[in-house]
């Protein structure tokens, strides 16, 4: 192995060394422990120690750093308390997310570092989202995103790298193609003669290196973080190396051919460099027996200082509440909302869709750094028009059309907020949220749980049927998303809701998930005011006072209802729109089921698995002694939403309402 130390002074040669040994011997410590049962499990790094020693040094310290399992050598390197990993190893309270995750699966904002889902491929997107903020501010900044040859066969990846070169992103990709992905090898993973043939399918630049040699890592990154700045570009690095012990220590390395190993181990990047410190005279032997002694005497004490840590007490309200940031404006948002009550009977009749506009246009206002992104959203404005004339006023940089990657986007999207920028993300169809379905329940929905770092996005879902649009463009899927915990999902009927829960949602610094009924864009119209206000997330409303019978329902589902009514006066309904759906005002259900004693739950979703059960059920465990019948849901048919008007009708619930409620009445 040739190292070429070029300009390097010997005492930065010594720093290196003391950097790339740190987290062999702590990963030495680890397997003794992880046999005398100390710590559950661990992911081992040794033999790939130069990689993330070598990018982490050739980094400014305020540069984000996207990390993987064998990673520990970017968290030694960045200085994070080795005492505080031990305490985050063994699940301690003390740990960086109060033994609430393991291993590397956390971040910390002070050391610039976000931590891993084991999902793997969100992870890159990320990185290009602390880019864009960057590029946004003019900061002289890049990130860098770590993944496995195994991940490189993901959509994730594929995506993050198109988004970063179509934006022209400063994002380091990283490759440690230690060939196996568990037990696969290379050659069932990819066909290409090496992965950074990929680059210029992208249009971008990359290079293959030694990811043993310390020296050409650092090297080669310091080299492609200067151009990425220079250019404002990506660059893809593969890192050739080996992983020398399984994938996780219970995996074993059965499978690896022995001839391999023992190829690899003549490669080991600790024992090669230190032959190399030794033969340029940088030291002696006594000198390294000295750094290893101080190192060993460091780790020791920190891991005695760790097992003194305390092990998490279980308290029920401490885990809820930890489920969501506190939105800082929480107290005035109820003031603001009381006090533009009573300037509304000025306020203009407008739709439902230039109502969503409007408050999207505002929050922009409101929010000098808040991004738009979405497929379509700028000159064209979207493909129901509702950002429409935004570039003219705000400009590409914050109204920025997105490839057709919606994973990429909302990881990008959770990367802005790393920086503190906001952004909505428009899917442009509900429907099409499942291509981006892991981030957001995986990767935005539990972060704030996990290392309390707030998402704050918004996800736009034009959804519902009732326009012609078949299976594709139809769907009500806001139950694949109320079973998240973590996520905020809004579903409003009126202008006026749309308004203010657009604005509540972007001020809100947790993700949410904002459904917009396509039928109700341009169908109905209402007074909203003009200010910019905020309709409480989780708080319910009154649309109706009856005694006779009630409706609990959302979005479309209240304009059914309004109708029934109009159209049978002879019934007596109070009807409650929900509004949000997660968190459920709970309050105000109890207050509806007392209003009459009979309930109809209605939604245009289907009715197996959606929230019609899930709010049948509280009833049924909570208001039971004010039912003067069984609770009764009325939902679309258990089918895909067909195309034909005729047969779409007949799927919609709104067609069965009046049989329904016929059947609660006569109880």
């Amino acid at each position: 192995m040739h190292f070429d130390r070029k300009s390097l002074s010997n005492e930065v040669l010594l720093r290196f060394y003391r950097a790339l040994l740190l987290p062999r011997m702590v990963e030495e410590k680890m397997l003794v422990l992880l046999r005398q049962g100390k710590v559950s499990k661990w992911f081992s790094g040794i033999g790939q120690e130069a990689i993330s020693v070598g990018a982490t040094l050739a980094l400014q310290r305020d540069e984000w750093i996207m990390p993987l399992h064998r990673n520990l050598g970017v968290f030694t390197t960045r200085n994070v308390p080795l005492q505080k990993l031990f305490m985050q190893w063994q699940g301690l309270k003390d740990g960086f997310s109060k033994g609430r995750e393991r291993s590397f699966h956390f971040g910390t904002r002070e050391h610039h570092i976000c931590g891993m889902i084991s999902h793997l491929g969100p992870q890159l997107a990320i990185a290009d989202g602390v880019a864009l903020a960057g590029k946004l501010r003019n900061q002289s900044r890049i990130a860098v995103a770590f993944s496995g040859e195994g991940g490189t066969s993901e959509g994730d990846f594929h995506e993050a790298l198109n988004v970063a070169a179509v934006w022209d992103l400063p994002v380091i990709f990283i490759i440690e193609n230690n060939g196996y992905g568990l037990s696969t090898p290379v050659s069932e993973q990819y066909r290409c003669e090496s992965l950074v043939q990929k680059a210029k399918g992208y249009g971008m630049e990359g290079v293959q290196i030694d990811g043993n040699n310390i020296l050409a890592v650092y090297d080669t990154i310091k080299g492609v973080r200067e151009y990425c700045l220079k250019n404002q570009k990506p660059y893809l690095v593969e890192c050739m190396t080996f992983r020398m012990r399984g994938h996780e220590e219970a995996s074993g390395i059965k499978y690896v051919p022995p001839e391999v190993l023992e190829k690899w181990a003549a490669f080991d990047p600790v024992n090669n460099y230190e032959l190399f410190l030794l033969q340029q005279r940088v030291t002696n032997e006594i000198g390294i027996e000295s750094i290893r002694k101080d190192l060993k005497t460091f780790i020791d004490n920190e891991w005695t200082h760790a097992i003194q840590g305390n092990p998490p007490v279980p308290d029920t309200g401490t885990e809820l509440n930890d489920v969501y940031a506190v939105p800082q404006n929480a107290k005035g948002a109820g003031k603001q909302e009381r006090e533009i009550v009573s300037t509304r009977e000025a306020a203009a009749e407008i739709r439902f869709v230039d109502a969503i506009s409007e408050g999207l246009f505002q929050s922009m206002e409101q929010h000098p750094g808040l991004v738009l992104m979405g497929q379509d959203i700028a000159e064209y404005g979207g493909a129901f028009k509702i950002t429409e004339g935004f570039v003219k006023k705000f400009g590409k940089a914050r109204v920025r059309n997105t490839p057709l990657c919606e994973s990429a986007i909302v990881g990008t999207a959770l990367g802005l907020s790393l920086e503190g920028i906001k952004s909505v993300v428009e899917m442009q169809f509900a429907d099409f949220v499942s291509v981006g379905f892991n981030q957001i329940v995986n990767n935005l929905a539990k972060i704030h749980y996990r290392w309390g770092q707030q998402a704050d996005v918004v996800i736009r879902m034009p959804t519902g049927a009732g326009v012609g649009a078949g299976p594709f463009h139809s769907q009500s899927n806001e139950a694949w998303f109320v079973h998240t915990p973590g996520l905020k999902v809004v579903y409003p009927s009126t202008p006026e809701d749309a308004k203010g829960l657009m604005i509540a949602a972007i001020n809100d610094p947790n993700p949410v998930m904002f459904f917009e009924h396509k039928w109700l864009y341009r169908s109905i119209s209402g007074p909203v005011n003009p200010a910019c206000y905020e309709t409480p997330i989780g708080k319910a409303r009154v649309a109706l006072n009856g005694e006779e019978l009630t409706i609990i329902t959302y979005g479309a589902g209240v304009l059914w209802a309004q109708e029934y009514a109009s159209l049978h006066p002879e019934h007596s309904i109070y009807l409650l729109d929900l509004r949000s759906l997660l968190p459920l005002d709970y309050p105000a259900i109890r207050e509806a089921v007392a209003a009459t004693g009979r309930v109809v739950i209605l939604h245009e979703d289907t009715l197996t698995g959606g929230l019609g059960g899930e709010i049948s059920a509280w009833i049924a465990e909570n208001c039971f002694e004010l039912l003067d019948a069984p609770v009764f849901r009325c939902a679309s048919l258990d089918t895909p939403v067909p195309f034909n008007p005729i047969l779409e009708d007949n799927f919609l619930a709104k067609s069965r309402l009046d049989e329904v409620i016929k059947k609660v009445l006569s109880y």
